[in-house]
């Protein structure tokens, strides 16, 4: 090592010059090294979200004819069995298509219409609630088209969902004959222009029909 001044050479490690005593400078230190560049973090997976697929108007339609034929066989017996016991079997064969309410009223009675309305409110109610709220999430109509009811998470639905699904859509045609039949028409034609397919009483009742892809 040399001094800068007097061009002495003086020990390695030396604060002076041992010649002219003048302060010696430290060594320039090295320059330290930049850390590497980091590697740019790896981009998260993109997972694709499955789109549901909603049951359309006519689908709906076929499984709802399913089940209906289903519902008349039972339903058909018991009616039968109730006007045995109340003697009504001769006027029910003099009933003509298209009879009013008020017509079968006057020709049977209002109670056994009463009754009859009630079998099929209690009948058709818990078919269609006790389906759909089961592992199948669908009646027999709906399972043999690959449909179910689900909530609008995806869930399957609870008895009373299900029963207020029932209640806002099928228990109009059975508990306001006439005009309940027109509501419950008007209410399945909505799942045919609306985005996921609902019906009204779906929307009312906060459910999906779904059918498997």
């Amino acid at each position: 090592m040399f001094c800068s001044k007097c061009g002495s050479a003086t020990g390695e490690g030396a604060a002076f010059c041992s010649a002219c005593g003048a302060p010696l400078g430290s060594p320039a230190s090295e320059p330290a090294a930049s850390p590497a560049p980091s590697a740019p973090p790896a981009a998260a997976p993109v997972r694709s979200v499955a789109v549901p697929a909603y049951a359309g108007f006519w689908l709906r339609t076929v499984a709802l004819a399913v089940d209906v034929m289903l519902l008349f066989v039972p339903l058909s017996f018991i009616t039968g069995f109730l006007a045995i016991a109340m003697g009504l079997s001769a006027a029910i064969q003099e009933i003509q298509p298209g009879e009013s309410f008020e017509a079968l009223t006057a020709l049977l009675g209002l109670g056994f219409v009463l009754a009859v309305l009630l079998i099929m409110l209690i009948g058709g109610g818990l078919y269609f609630s006790v389906f759909e709220c089961s592992s199948w999430q669908a009646t027999p109509g709906k399972k043999l088209l690959g449909l179910y009811v689900t909530d609008l998470a995806g869930n399957r639905v609870s008895f009373a969902r299900a029963s207020g699904r029932f209640f806002a859509g099928k228990f109009f045609v059975f508990g306001v004959p006439g005009l309940g039949i027109i509501y419950f028409c008007l209410s399945c034609l909505c799942a045919g222009f609306t985005v996921r397919k609902q019906a009204l009483h779906d929307m009312i009742a906060g459910c999906l029909v779904l059918r498997k892809v």
